[in-house]
């Protein structure tokens, strides 16, 4: 009897051991299950981490950023009442600045004289810019608001003085210019639409183009529009290029580079002379940028403390502070730099 019980005895001792063992290996291989996942998890969530554009990622290129799409701005859905009627306003203000801001403008030219059509149209479009405002101006060397840069169009360009800011008028053409931006973000500064006029032949040219070959061009391919003496026939059928019913010195259409690139992208208007729009080669827009920038302008008052930080284009129509301070002249920098201003003193000089 007693062996019998030792024997039931030893034989459940190991069974109790055997399950024990399993149940020993069961945890363990649960454990390591468990820890495996957390692993499988924990790679899983690094991956979408570095897909997602996390910062200081290695390898990373980020997701792309979306690109902003050009509005489409349709006048017939100005919306009645008296933001409408801003916007109205203004974009009657961009078409006829001359006329109906005579206090204001000193010339014979509008906004659309270059923003073709209120800015509507490819020459120089204003569509988007509201959003790009506040934003640094490096000729002012300080950030400008929208009101600023309309201004300083109106100081340069127009030749004329600054419209008031809490004015009627102020009001109307922020209004028109923030209708056509509606759909841009705010702080948006490349506005992919918008192809800057800009033509840089000249730095390939080490002395100014023939101005006997210039007057030639110019009489074949823009007199028609323009006048042969540059006084226009009108604001936005030909504006004055030279003169005093032009923009003024301090303009930037008085630079080289910028006269060109607008020339060269937008003019002869059709066909002028046997020239199609958009044929003139980048010498030839050079050639007529220097005979047009070559006649006397009015001048702008204060331009030599523009770019007080120094960073003036190696075009810019005039020389500034800095570049007296740093001794440069008229006469020892290259043919490019303050070429009006050349024709602007000269034409003192004659006087």
């Amino acid at each position: 009897m007693n062996s019998e019980k030792w024997m039931w005895m030893t034989v459940s001792l190991l069974l109790t051991a055997l399950i024990a063992a399993i149940v020993v290996v069961g945890i363990k291989e649960g454990a390591s299950a468990s820890q495996g996942t957390a692993d499988a998890t924990q790679s899983s969530g690094a991956a979408n981490e570095t897909s997602s554009g996390a910062p200081g990622t290695p390898g990373d290129e980020g997701s792309p950023t979306p690109q902003v799409q050009e509005p489409k701005i349709d006048l017939n859905n100005i919306p009645e009442g008296p933001y409408g009627d801003a916007v109205k306003e203004g974009l009657k203000l961009m078409n006829e600045t001359n006329t109906l801001l005579p206090d204001y403008v000193g010339n014979k030219l509008s906004c659309s004289s270059c923003h073709g059509n209120g800015g509507l149209d490819g020459t120089s479009p204003y569509v988007g810019v509201a959003a790009a405002f506040p934003q640094y101006i490096s000729r002012s060397g300080k950030v400008l608001t929208l009101e600023d840069r309309i201004n300083g169009c109106m100081l340069r360009s127009m030749n004329g003085k600054a419209i008031p800011y809490n004015s009627d008028e102020m009001r109307a053409m922020v209004s028109y210019l923030t209708y056509i931006s509606e759909g841009v973000p705010v702080g948006t500064k490349d506005r992919p639409w918008i192809q800057k006029n800009r033509v840089e032949a000249y730095k390939n040219m080490p002395e100014p183009p023939s101005l006997v070959e210039a007057e030639a061009l110019y009489q074949q391919a823009c007199a028609a529009c323009h006048g042969q003496d540059g006084q226009g026939t009108g604001p936005m059928s030909g504006p004055a290029l030279w003169g005093p019913d032009s923009f003024n010195l301090g303009a930037g259409m008085a630079r080289i580079g910028t006269a060109a690139g607008y020339i060269k992208r937008n003019m002869p208007i059709g066909q002028m002379g046997g020239i199609q729009q958009g044929e003139l080669t980048d010498e030839q827009a050079t050639m007529l940028a220097a005979y047009i920038l070559s006649h006397d302008r009015p001048d702008f008052p204060g331009k030599v403390n523009d770019w007080p930080n120094g960073d003036a284009p190696d075009d810019a129509a005039y020389l500034t502070k800095i570049d007296l301070e740093q001794g440069l002249t008229l006469d020892n920098v290259p043919w490019y730099k303050a070429y009006a201003e050349r024709a602007v003193e000269a034409a003192k000089k004659a006087k």
